[in-house]
């Protein structure tokens, strides 16, 4: 595509005031080939050429020596860098030399296992033109999930050589049913596990509990398996892929993948309250340039953060396009977890066939499904992370064609801090990967998971770490496990029963709401019980393939929620108050005069209203009060002191302290996630003048999943680097007195109030140890 003459069109609009804050040139990328260090097998060197692929890239070459000297490998590279050939090429070596071994794929979602099944039965299901056969059957590699026939399952067990499955199944389908899979068990050779950055926080967490259930029971029938990990590009490939695993790793990540020219955009929604900082809705300006790309029949993918945000585009643009041209409107379609696994796979094969010309979705499709060639994609707000940006910008432009993209900036501090400092973004190495296995509530389900598969013995150390026993104590306590004394081994309670079923390995919450359409009594889609008072809480608005819903009821006791259509022009958004207390002091450590500390907490969650906002202008129309049961739950939280001297220039000035705190706080949690690979929504914060566990003023910042995955203990780690960042954001908003692009959060339950930009600013000074300036 003219990527040039199409920024200049943009420009030349009368809607155009300014909103190019940065266009980072990305040159293209010649391939850098390698040799392995002996020839691939014949009939897999044949089935390869067969592709068009006459030379291995680095990285595949690396990854594919390493394998075969049998070290577990970690490959890091870039999108759409040839990563599945990798593992690949391993496996099917091994397959075709030993003709016993197995190997498990395992994808973060189906629709990556079905198009990876795809891509194994076109390279080596296919007869050969000159008519040598093929040289596995389709039958040797089968998909094994929740939409697996009954009728098949069996089958599939005795015959497939490469099950391709998710983490889910392996956990509630697989290894309870260990005994069935006794063939697959005891000849594994291999488990790849791909995209293995999207394994982090509370899913990695159980992730990793999965993969040493898995070891474990394959110690049980005699393998040892390797591990093949790919990744995108994050800070700590080696380590991340250890702690899923319990394995030592080798690290490729020498990405010698070509790729064409792209222009990269950083797009600022321009400011419509200048007092106030108030810039226009991210999602009109989303809107208006997939609409434009569109138009113009440039293949397009554009990206929301959440499910709403994408409906909401999806529904403008449909709108927009309506009234200009109708073909075009027929063409673009909205994607997003919560759809029929029928609908979704229809959008990917309309996509890749080019019957569709754009896309409008969540990360569910910024993994490497194959959507064919893609000219442009439109980032609607950071997606929290740096390797998730790359993920997907690289979905456009695959090959050696030329594209672009488009970040738009949020009107959040983060996001903002990227449109004024685009070198921070492009200069800046990718984020840490968190997971944490030992978490109290995660290690104790697997335990008992990993007893109703076999019984414990006090050897599973070596797959559970040092926190196993204490935790076998307690669940003898509770009645959930006993031990037999004269084997030395622990079993489940007779009173427990599959407890793999009570485990969503997806969410700390083990339960479902359905959502049932009450003009016609169908189930709308199913919502996760850890979102549900914040997504269908009574009177909220919530979107279904672009329609509307009011939610008029809330069963609790039934985990059912009601919603009828409505033509309501507002969504909603919950207010929320937070409480929190200290159970234990893990650590402490002093920053220049600040003290700074890392601990147990537990927090008090209570959803109490919720606000209206009008579609396009998100003006607030109105405020409803909520009332449904807080959420308690025990979590790990730094927090840090003030200087006194600091808190004295607050008051001699005459500005809000409260409001400091307050301010302070969520500049910082706003800049966390710049640091460590998570989302806003994953950490949560408190501010207090007086703390009734310190007897003085207090910032917290808490991981918002109970026992903690890792954040709050990075943030601890870098505290002062977040500092800073918190400072910078604050400093340089050109608000006057504070706005959502610096200490405003839409998270906030006291509706931003108190907050003083400056007193936050004379705070962060005080503990960030840079000079001070004169309060105004």
């Amino acid at each position: 595509m003219d990527t040039a003459a199409f920024l200049e069109y943009l420009k030349s609009q009368k809607t155009y005031e300014g909103q190019i804050a940065h266009i980072e040139h990305i040159p293209p990328r010649e391939a850098v080939y390698a040799e392995l260090e002996k020839p691939l097998h014949e009939s897999l060197q044949a089935c390869i050429a067969r592709r068009g692929i006459a030379s291995f890239y680095t990285h595949q070459a690396e990854a594919v020596n390493a394998a075969r000297q049998g070290k577990n490998v970690m490959v890091a590279t870039s999108s759409a860098s040839g990563k599945s050939l990798c593992y690949n090429t391993a496996v099917i070596e091994a397959l075709l030399t030993e003709p016993a071994s197995r190997a498990i794929y395992l994808f973060p979602t189906k629709a990556l296992a079905q198009d990876q099944l795809r891509v194994l039965r076109e390279f080596f299901c296919r007869t050969f033109p000159d008519g040598r056969p093929a040289v596995f059957d389709e039958n040797d590699f089968a998909t094994f999930d929740g939409d697996t026939p009954l009728g098949e399952r069996t089958e599939i067990r005795q015959d497939a050589r490469i099950i391709l499955s998710n983490p889910d199944m392996l956990h509630l389908g697989i290894l309870p049913n260990h005994r069935v899979w006794a063939k697959l068990l005891r000849n594994l050779k291999y488990v790849v596990i791909d995209e293995a950055h999207i394994y982090r926080g509370v899913f990695g967490s159980h992730v990793a509990g999965v993969m040493r259930r898995l070891r474990r029971l394959c110690r049980l029938y005699g393998s040892n398996p390797q591990f093949i990990c790919c990744s995108a590009t994050v800070a700590n490939p080696g380590e991340h892929a250890e702690r899923l695993t319990g394995l030592p790793f080798t690290v490729v990540d020498n990405d010698g993948s070509p790729h064409g020219a792209k222009e990269f955009v950083f797009w600022e929604p321009p400011i419509i309250d200048k007092v106030r900082s108030t810039r226009r809705s991210a999602s009109s300006e989303a809107t208006h340039l997939f609409t434009e790309l569109a138009s113009r029949s440039i293949r397009t993918l554009t990206f929301a953060r959440t499910r709403r945000l994408t409906e909401i585009i999806y529904s403008y643009s449909w709108d927009k396009l309506l009234e200009t041209n109708q073909l075009i409107a027929k063409r673009i379609m909205p994607y997003r977890a919560g759809y029929l696994p029928k609908e979704r796979r229809q959008i990917e094969r309309d996509l890749f066939g080019g019957q569709l010309l754009g896309v409008v979705a969540t990360v569910a499709m910024e993994l490497g499904v194959d959507i064919g060639d893609l000219a442009a994609t439109v980032l609607t707000g950071y997606p929290g992370s740096i390797a998730s940006v790359w993920q997907q910008a690289g979905r456009s432009g695959r090959g050696m064609e030329s594209s672009m993209s488009f970040l738009i900036g949020l009107d959040n501090p983060l996001d903002q801090y990227f449109m004024r400092h685009p070198e921070a973004f492009f200069k800046k190495s990718v984020e840490n990967a968190l997971v944490n296995p030992d978490n109290h509530y995660i290690l104790r389900a697997h335990l008992l998971c990993a007893a109703w598969e076999i019984p414990l013995i006090s050897s599973d150390d070596q797959y559970f770490g040092p926190r196993m026993a204490d935790e076998i104590t307690g669940l003898e306590v509770e009645g959930l496990l006993r031990k037999n004394h004269r084997n030395q081994k622990w079993y489940l309670s007779p009173s427990i029963s599959y407890p793999a079923q009570a485990i969503n390995i997806r969410s700390t919450s083990r339960e479902n709401f359905a959502l049932i359409d009450t003009s016609t009594g169908a189930l709308l889609e199913t919502v996760d019980a850890s979102i549900a008072f914040y997504q269908i809480h009574p009177g909220a608005i919530y979107l279904h393939q672009g329609e509307a819903y009011l939610v008029t009821k809330l069963d609790l006791a039934g985990h059912t929620a009601y919603a009828e259509p409505t033509s309501a022009n507002y969504y909603t958004h919950t207010k929320e108050i937070e409480d929190l207390r200290i159970i234990k002091e893990i650590r402490s450590r002093t920053c220049g005069s600040v003290k700074v500390y890392l601990g147990e907490v537990e927090v008090t969650n209570t959803v109490v209203g919720f606000k209206k906002k009008a579609q396009y202008t998100e003006e607030v129309i109105g405020e409803e009060p909520l009332d449904l049961p807080p959420i308690k739950f025990q979590t790990v939280a730094l927090w840090f002191d003030l200087p006194s001297e600091s808190i004295d220039r607050v008051d001699k000035a005459g500005l809000d302290f409260a409001g400091g705190i307050h301010a302070a706080e969520h500049a910082a949690i706003a800049m966390l996630p710049l640091f460590a690979l998570c989302d806003r929504n994953d950490i949560g914060g408190v501010s207090t003048p007086l703390h009734p566990d310190t007897d003085q003023p207090q910032i917290f910042i808490y991981d918002a999943y109970p026992g903690g995955i890792g954040i709050a203990e990075k943030g601890y780690e870098i505290i002062e680097q977040l500092w800073q960042a918190a400072l910078d954001v604050i400093s340089e908003c050109p608000c006057e007195s504070g706005c959502p692009s610096c200490i405003q959060s839409p998270k906030c339950g006291n509706n931003n109030k108190p907050l003083d930009k400056e007193a936050a600013r004379v705070l962060l000074e005080g503990v960030g140890g840079r000079k001070e300036k004169s309060s105004k």
